[in-house]
């Protein structure tokens, strides 16, 4: 709509040419660069009451286009008839003050001042110059107008075209009131932007919906295909066993009460759990049952089929994803899942597996148990040697010295030694009665004298025997010293025999108690009905994948795309 400052009561709407490809990316760039300023255009002018408000609308940015409707019309007659005597008398500080009030932003302003300097107008300030537009009927707001500045400041070899003026009605229409023009703006303006939003909203969800239907949709439809008619159906066979060992002694005290708890196997079945996972039973499987012909068979699907002549490795991955072996610390269960093609051939396998387990078994404390024994036997026949050696040493003394005990020998000669001492005690006494006498009896004195000497020299005799070395062997002390000694060694070499034994008793529990032995809780049975591929379950997981998959790709692209706009 044209505005004027005449005094006529008609309004003409305007035509407004359909705006070109060129002036619809002007507008749309002069949008863009006003979106990037706060979200709705620049700041508001310093003096104008929108900066107070801070409005982030763009009502006042633009001009309104399109014709009014008739209604509308009509009622702007009205008001503008009544008010026309007021609007003449208006003055120029009371127009600038409307035109402060309608809150127009400092790139509007800047826009308006721009092309009253083109028209050759000299304002005093911005809202001068827009008063002084709207006075030469100039909308500065309009596309047509600023679309014209920006090709004179773009293309300065142009001349400059005067055809910026709104095409003048026959009669000079009375200005619109700024409210009026204020809300037809902001209509006009909110419709066409929830049209652009919901239009772009349509486009994005279009591409969101192609996106999920190429890559997770699509996927997805294929895997499900593959699940529901290609993939072999796979037969599980499922058993348990439990390691276990000898019943502790009465003895054990606190080792037998842990010996009875599930984790006293722990180790043993985490050992039998990594045999059966190793390349070592894959080997004895293929070669006692064929594992490697079983999965190169031409009726299993192409993604399970192993190849004609697999490798060892190839071979080990089919064996890792076909047989599941999973330990339960809290029951002590070993617990195998066995996948074949056939159910009887699961079984078969499974039995294999657990034939092999039961024999790393019996092997797990075997070296243990041998070597404990071997240790007890060899102390125990060591022992015997020495006590042998010392036996012998001790009869080969008592051939010697020609006598079984010393301590026999020696109490007999001194229980005559003690004898004839008492001899000759008393032979002292009675020489000593017939001293006594005024005149002794020579004869008998002299008798008793002898007898005193030869028990003497018996009983010197006698001593001499127990100290003193004959030329055949040494003194009775030296024999005696000799033979307790080889006695004492006799006992100790006993004493070490029967230490010997003791601990080859020992070494003999020990090992019966180290005993491992393979308990089956669950024995291997053929299912009648296929196990895998769980179709349903199978499908969902793969839509989750593939659909984190393609949250994680948008994220990392969004992110990438906002760093390298910044």
């Amino acid at each position: 709509m044209s505005r004027s400052n005449g005094t006529s009561d008609t309004v003409e709407p305007i035509d407004s040419p359909e705006p070109s490809q060129k002036e619809l990316e002007f507008n749309d760039k002069l949008f863009d660069d006003e979106g990037k300023n706060d979200g709705f255009g620049d700041e508001p002018f310093p003096g104008s009451s929108a900066h107070a408000k801070a409005r982030p609308t763009a009502v006042s940015r633009r001009a309104s286009r399109g014709a009014i409707s008739d209604a509308l019309e009509k009622e702007v007659r009205t008001e503008n008839a009544e008010n026309n005597g007021s609007d003449e008398a208006r003055t120029v500080d009371e127009e600038i003050e409307n035109i402060k009030r309608e809150g127009l932003t400092g790139r509007q302003l800047r826009m308006a001042r721009r092309v009253a300097q083109k028209h050759g107008i000299t304002p005093e300030n911005e809202f001068d110059a827009v008063r002084l537009l709207r006075k030469q009927g100039i909308d500065p707001f309009k596309r047509s107008t600023m679309l014209e500045v920006a090709k004179t400041e773009n293309d300065a070899n142009l001349p400059a075209t005067s055809n910026n003026t709104l095409p003048a009605s026959a009669d000079v229409a009375p200005q619109l009131p700024p409210e009026l023009l204020d809300r037809m703006s902001r209509e006009s303006e909110i419709s066409q932007i929830q049209k652009d939003i919901a239009k772009r909203r349509r486009r994005k969800t279009a591409l969101l919906v192609s996106r999920l239907l190429v890559f997770v949709g699509i996927p997805t439809l294929l895997c499900g295909i593959y699940f529901y008619t290609i993939a072999t159906p796979m037969y599980a066979t499922n058993s348990s066993f439990m390691i276990q060992q000898a019943e502790p002694s009465a003895t054990g005290g606190g080792a037998g009460l842990l010996s009875s708890s599930p984790l006293s196997g722990a180790f043993d079945s985490i050992a039998v759990q990594d045999y059966l996972e190793s390349r070592d039973a894959m080997l004895r499987l293929d070669a006692d049952v064929g594992f490697k012909e079983h999965f190169s068979d031409a009726s299993i699907d192409p993604v399970q089929r192993l190849s004609e002549n697999p490798s060892n490795e190839e071979a080990f991955k089919a064996y890792s994803s076909h047989v599941k072996i999973g330990y339960d610390p809290t029951e002590g269960l070993v617990k195998l899942e066995v996948v074949a093609t056939d159910p009887h051939v699961s079984q078969k396998f499974s039995e294999a597996l657990i034939k092999y387990a039961e024999e790393r078994v019996d092997n797990l404390t075997l070296r243990k148990r041998e070597d404990q024994m071997k240790g007890a036997r060899e102390g125990l026949q060591e022992a015997e040697i020495k006590l042998q050696e010392t036996q012998e040493a001790v009869v080969k003394l008592q051939e010697q010295i020609g006598m079984i005990s010393p301590e026999a020998e020696t109490g007999a000669l001194m229980s005559q030694i003690s004898r004839f001492e008492g001899q000759l005690q008393v032979k002292q006494l009675e020489l000593q009665q017939l001293l006594d006498n005024r005149r002794p009896n020579q004869a008998r004195v002299e008798g008793v004298q002898g007898d005193i000497r030869r028990i003497e020299s018996v009983v010197a005799d006698l001593r001499s025997q127990l100290t003193v070395p004959t030329e055949t062997s040494g003194s009775l002390a030296r024999i005696s010293l000799d033979l307790k000694m080889a006695e004492l060694d006799l006992q100790m070499r006993q004493a070490m025999a029967q230490q010997a034994l003791q601990a080859l008793e020992g070494a003999r529990v020990e090992a019966n108690r180290q005993t491992r032995f393979l308990s089956l809780s669950s024995s291997p049975i053929a299912p009648d009905e296929p196990t895998y591929p769980r179709k349903f379950e199978n499908t969902v997981l793969s839509f989750l994948l593939f659909s984190g998959l393609y949250l994680l790709a948008s994220l990392t692209a969004a992110v990438l795309r906002e760093q390298m706009s910044s």
